[in-house]
């Protein structure tokens, strides 16, 4: 297997990764978007962790994609590659900090468990509140905007490089557009995120990447063409320098 077969098979193992690591955290989490209900209540903690360490195996999936990804489409057009390096990390760090707000929701259930009859349960109430509502901010951004984003870039490379089929990258600017389109579309409350709109609006950039993923996986990158003159993002003829 050579390097651009290994880059491949790589980047598609990280993509399917992403999309196993998001789903089955936000299903083992999700109690504790109820805020204020979480803390009063039982708390089904050690679920909400393991939703945690899902969020951290798609934390460093998300960014293996952007670094794993980056000589090719360095190759082919620099900006880009580090453009698509520089949104992967943002994405990763704004998931990281819902995900530690959920965290410190668990940790005020666990405050006031182990609490005084005098604890004031209104404050911790209000408090695990606000930092559910931090955590439906950066799932706005986060798996919305930011990806959206870094969709449409990956998307645009592949589509004027070739490396993958020309459906496939329609697919990811499709999917890319369509998703940040609903993203403001939540943001001035036209239907809630964690909605049947919302999952539905969520399916073309989850379909655009599981697409993605198997032809790498299965196919590697489309063979290199012929660069023209004056179109610096093409890919690299083979045998040239960096090739």
């Amino acid at each position: 297997m050579d390097a651009a077969r290994r880059t491949a098979a790589v980047t598609g193992a990280l993509f399917l990764v992403t999309e196993v690591a998001a789903i089955a955290g936000l299903a083992l989490y999700r109690p504790a978007l109820d805020g204020a209900a979480y803390v009063a209540g039982s708390g089904p903690d050690a679920r909400v962790l393991a939703g945690a360490l899902s969020e951290m195996v798609l934390i460093v999936a998300v960014i293996g994609t952007g670094v794993a990804l980056y000589p090719t489409i360095r190759r082919r057009h620099e900006a880009l590659a580090v453009g698509y390096v520089c949104g992967r990390l943002l994405e990763a760090a704004v998931i990281a900090v819902g995900i530690v707000s959920l965290l410190a929701v668990v940790s005020l259930r666990q405050d006031l468990a182990q609490g005084s009859p005098a604890t004031d349960t209104g404050a911790f109430e209000a408090a695990a509140t606000a930092l559910a509502a931090v955590h439906d901010w950066t799932f706005l951004l986060g798996p919305n905007v930011f990806l959206g984003a870094n969709t449409l870039v990956l998307a645009y490379v592949m589509l004027r490089t070739g490396l993958v089929p020309r459906p496939i990258a329609l697919l990811g600017l499709a999917g890319g557009t369509l998703i940040c389109a609903s993203a403001v579309a939540v943001l001035f409350g036209l239907y809630a995120q964690l909605s049947a709109v919302g999952t539905l609006a969520a399916l073309p950039v989850f379909a655009w990447e599981v697409t993605l993923a198997v032809r790498l996986l299965t196919r590697g990158f489309e063979p290199a063409r012929p660069v023209r003159a004056g179109t610096p993002e093409g890919p690299v003829r083979a045998g040239s320098p960096g090739a």
